[in-house]
């Protein structure tokens, strides 16, 4: 039905529009662009009108990596407003995780005044020349899936509702949309617009029927079939479909470099994060939204095996170059999919006595794994400096079925043992470092009765603006626990050069150029200078304590903590 609103300006009737289609939060970091939105948010809240609430959010990145972790949390888009171009390059990194983890984000800035007087909002500051470009949105335009810029208050319904449902739409993504002043500082005496909205994205899809059946005959035929997923738990719900047909095979399932728990990972059938080993002898191998599910320049299946992609887009179309086998692409929502794909190889039939001697060939190579993986923490659980392995069988054996893992980069799934839809989250396959930060705050925004910890590497926590996160986390009561795996050193970097010359110079010599970072700061300081709880530990026999002590004052105290654990430095 039509809702008739009394507003004054344009940014009062956006502001409106926004808390109709329910959009929580505003994660802001203002500009002299934000002003009349200022205004109208002044007046709301003089009103008693609290929604969507600002937050502020003293740096793109932090914003952004906020924005990014209630959406993969809750799945509902919030509005991220930055400043003009400049906080629009802040906030690109961030843009770009999110295109390519598939985080619906509405990402807005400023546009700088378009005209220089007569109109409420033109040009008074010095910046407002030299701030301008010619086209704002070509800056973020290859990485959001629609932009735009408010030109009239007239449009402010569509455009909110289009952008909406664009993120929403699968797959989903940010878009960006700019407002300029003017606009936003038009005069409206009333606001009337659809509540509910008429504008909403599609309805999940499953892939086609004949697809499926036929996908369903290469897998019953199969003699030695391998699951390879990365996000498709996304989608929490798309766990259990995952598990029912891992269950119906027989068959493995690896999380190769995964984003997302996609499959609980103490499963006597989960075959843990790397399926090289297992690629040559597989026959049939389903890939479950994994961009890149192997590494051809190391290894790849045999020619003769059959590839089946489930993924909302198999193809991956959006990334320039992607020569993975898509032999048969079921496109749709995997949840859908999958669940659509186990009821058609239990209506074919299977040949029990192989399933079963699969189910238990695959079982005894889990038992064997994790025998392995545990037998590893313990072996260096003495070491110092702390080794990353024992650091990350502490925080999965403090991990409980209420917690949610943030991790970027050096928390080993291996030792973690999650099993919760939901409860664990990696950096984007794009990997712009800077986000765990954002994200872990994002995630304790939306679901405010978990525990959050956040893993980072000591790099990306730099990277993070710990500085504007450890402030907001202590501004907005965000009490997230935060562990740094202090390397001094970018292992990634030095990975890269050992696997790209193993016998090289750098290898031979020991010195490795661009990949140090020491002398490490003392991070601890950095969160006790925003009123953070912080501890720098050493000694690896008192980091279960450490971890528990840290979690007490995270979830009694309802402080933000940290902890600056002194890890192995990487060899070349």
């Amino acid at each position: 039905m039509l809702k008739k609103v009394a507003v004054e300006s344009a940014a009062e009737a956006y502001l409106e529009l926004l808390a109709a289609r329910g959009v929580e939060y505003f994660f802001a970091n203002a500009g002299t662009d934000f002003a009349p939105l200022i205004e109208a948010y002044s007046k709301r809240q003089a009103e008693g009108k609290t929604l969507p609430r600002p937050l502020t959010v003293p740096h793109e990145i932090t914003a952004i990596g906020m924005a990014h972790g209630f959406a993969m949390v809750t799945g509902r888009p919030q509005v991220v407003m930055v400043h003009v171009i400049v906080g629009t390059a802040n906030a690109l990194g961030g843009i770009i995780n999110a295109a390519r983890a598939h985080a619906p984000i509405l990402v807005t800035a400023g546009r700088t005044p378009l005209t220089e007087d007569k109109l409420p909002g033109a040009r008074n500051r010095h910046i407002h020349w030299a701030q301008e470009s010619f086209d704002q949105g070509a800056i973020v335009r290859e990485f959001v899936k629609w932009d735009y810029e408010l030109r009239l208050g007239a449009q402010v319904e569509t455009v909110v509702d289009r952008m909406l449902s664009i993120a929403r739409s699968e797959p989903q993504g940010p878009v960006y949309l700019t407002l300029p002043r003017e606009v936003l500082s038009e005069r409206m005496e009333n606001l009337e617009y659809f509540d509910p909205a008429r504008v909403t994205p599609p309805a999940p899809s499953v892939a086609d029927p004949a697809a499926i059946e036929r996908a369903a005959e290469i897998l019953a035929a199969a003699r030695n079939p391998i699951v390879i997923a990365k996000s498709s738990g996304r989608d929490p719900g798309a766990v259990a479909p995952l598990v029912a047909l891992a269950e119906t095979l027989g068959v493995p399932v690896f999380d190769q470099a995964a984003t997302h728990l996609n499959f609980p990972q103490d499963h006597p059938l989960y075959g843990g994060g790397d399926p090289t080993a297992y690629l040559t002898d597989a026959d049939r191998i389903v890939v479950v939204e994994a961009d890149a599910p192997w590494f051809p320049a190391l290894r790849s299946p045999g020619p003769e095996a059959t590839v089946i992609q489930i993924a909302h887009d198999p193809l991956f179309s959006r990334y320039p170059i992607r020569g993975f086998a898509v032999d048969l692409g079921l496109a749709g929502a995997p949840r859908l999919t999958l669940a659509a794909l186990t009821a058609a190889l239990q209506r074919r039939g299977l040949d029990a006595t192989a399933v079963e001697a699969r189910r238990k060939r695959w079982e005894a190579e889990h038992r064997k794994l994790a025998e392995g993986w545990a037998a590893r923490a313990s072996a260096v659980k003495n070491d110092t400096p702390v080794d990353m392995a024992w650091l990350s069988r502490c925080v999965g054996d403090v991990a409980d079925d209420d917690t949610i893992v943030v991790n970027e980069y050096d928390l080993d799934t291996s030792q973690t043992r999650l099993r919760t839809p939901g409860s664990y989250f990696s950096q984007s396959p794009a990997s712009g470092l800077g986000w765990g930060l954002g994200a872990a705050l994002g995630a304790k925004l939306a679901a405010p009765e978990k525990t959050v910890v956040c893993c980072v590497g000591d790099g990306a926590y730099i990277f993070g603006t710990p500085t504007a996160a450890h402030w907001t986390a202590r501004a907005h009561d965000l009490p997230v626990l935060t562990v740094v795996f202090n390397n001094r050193a970018w292992n990634a970097v030095k990975r890269s050069v050992t696997s790209h010359a193993p016998k090289g110079w750098a290898v031979r010599s020991g010195a490795m150029p661009m990949s140090e970072l020491d002398p490490a700061p003392d991070y601890e300081g950095i969160a006790r200078a925003c009123g953070n709880w912080a501890e720098r530990v050493d000694d690896p026999t008192v980091l279960p304590e450490m971890l528990r002590q840290a979690l007490r004052v995270v979830r009694e105290d309802r402080r933000p903590a940290l902890l600056n654990v002194i890890c192995k430095k990487p060899t070349p």
